[in-house]
């Protein structure tokens, strides 16, 4: 087979679809080798960094197509169809949910087979959930091209059996034609080599003897006066659905109701369109509590997800949840809300919340930083859940999807 994959999903900073495009490709060139690849990108800058972080010059059945056009130009609906065709594709794999229509037939497998990931259909479930956002704006072009693209495609791939559930829904696409594939996590997602425990507020390696608030206590800490403030992490977008308001809401009251010295730092690229979140930081007054890092290249983000003492997802929904995957494989103990997917990748290795339960959020907080034979235990089972996804699995996995594709 001869397979394209759209790479121009690849930015210069790195989203969950972009890292999830990027792996992918990496992946397909280390394991495969008896068909060929050919990666389409825009910008010859993100082609060449691409190329670089994935070794693709070692796997020779790979090559990369640069376009003249970026993914959301006209010119990628009218001409893009013809030199898909000029390749001689047998497959097209768009990594999220824009493909050319006209390249393929509505109600029938045309010459080129087309597999699309759809992440999540968030927008389609929710529009209040991000609503400054382009698909909330003009929501029925988007319905409109969702089900498009879902007629259209031979198969749909999802992250979890929670979106996949739900693109058989709301798409109302036969269950055979849509499969979930889960994600995976990078090695360098792990914890630290040497402990930096000593530096906490009660550090991860407290030993056994002195495993409790009280144990904690007695050995001459209390709070307000600690050596260095505990660590909270949370990483993403600052679209609503991802409820860090309600996040910054229970962290000020953990502060407050149990004078906990701790520091919240969150990791995301800054959206001017929501400034609700750092509005209510100051109106609470923890906004000297709060630490706004904006983008991270992967490697300081490692350095964040270890030194944190707890990660916190609290979102409404969430397709996948790759920064819970991330933060287990890097023993630091998550809670994350029951909504989604949430669950399903957490595998009972996360406290659980309600994420309208700022109550229930806030004593997850406090069990966290001050059991720490709770943490330590939490740790271990995270370690444990993120051993169950890798990236090797999810290119194989895909790989079967496009000769399933293929055999259509």
């Amino acid at each position: 087979m001869k397979i394209g994959i759209d790479a121009r999903w690849i930015f210069k900073e790195l989203s969950g679809i972009g890292s999830y495009t990027r792996e992918l490709i990496r992946h397909l060139a280390c394991l495969e080798r008896a068909h060929k690849f050919v990666i389409y990108f825009s910008d010859p800058e993100l082609r060449d960094r691409t190329v670089a972080e994935t070794d693709l010059l070692r796997a020779p059945n790979f090559s990369t197509c640069l376009l003249p056009f970026g993914l959301f130009s006209i010119r990628n609906q009218l001409r893009l169809p013809g030199l898909l065709a000029e390749a001689a594709l047998d497959i097209f794999h768009s990594p999220n949910y824009m493909i050319p229509l006209r390249a393929f037939p509505r109600g029938r497998p045309g010459r080129i087979r087309c597999v699309t990931t759809i992440h999540d259909l968030i927008p389609l479930m929710f529009p209040g959930y991000a609503p400054r956002a382009w698909k909330r704006r003009f929501f029925l072009l988007y319905r409109w091209l969702m089900h498009e693209v879902a007629v259209r495609s031979d198969l749909v791939l999802t992250d979890s059996q929670s979106s996949r559930d739900d693109v058989v829904r709301y798409l109302r696409l036969p269950p055979e034609r849509v499969l979930a594939i889960p994600l995976g996590v990078l090695p360098k997602f792990q914890p630290p080599a040497i402990s930096s425990g000593a530096q906490r507020l009660v550090p991860r390696s407290f030993s056994e003897g002195g495993s409790t608030l009280d144990a904690a206590r007695a050995s001459g800490w209390t709070p307000g006066s600690a050596r260095t403030e505990q660590t909270i992490l949370w990483v993403g977008r600052a679209d609503p659905y991802k409820n860090l308001v309600g996040l910054i809401e229970a962290f000020a009251t953990l502060r407050k109701q149990y004078q906990l010295p701790v520091e919240l730092r969150i990791v995301g690229p800054k959206d001017r369109r929501y400034p609700e979140a750092s509005r209510r930081a100051a109106s609470l007054g923890v906004a000297d509590a709060v630490t706004w890092l904006g983008y991270l290249p992967d490697d300081r983000l490692v350095s964040e997800y270890q030194n944190a003492d707890v990660f916190i997802q609290p979102s409404w929904y969430e397709g996948f949840g790759l920064p819970v995957l991330e933060a287990f494989a890097c023993g630091t103990p998550v809670i994350c809300s029951n909504k989604g997917s949430l669950p399903e990748v957490a595998g009972g290795a996360a406290l659980i919340v309600q994420p309208q339960d700022m109550i229930g959020l806030t004593e997850a907080m406090r069990r966290v930083l001050t059991d720490f034979r709770l943490a330590r235990d939490m740790s271990a089972r995270g370690l444990r859940q993120a051993q169950k996804f890798t990236w090797e699995a999810t290119a194989r996995m895909t790989l079967e999807a496009y000769e399933k594709a293929a055999s259509l």
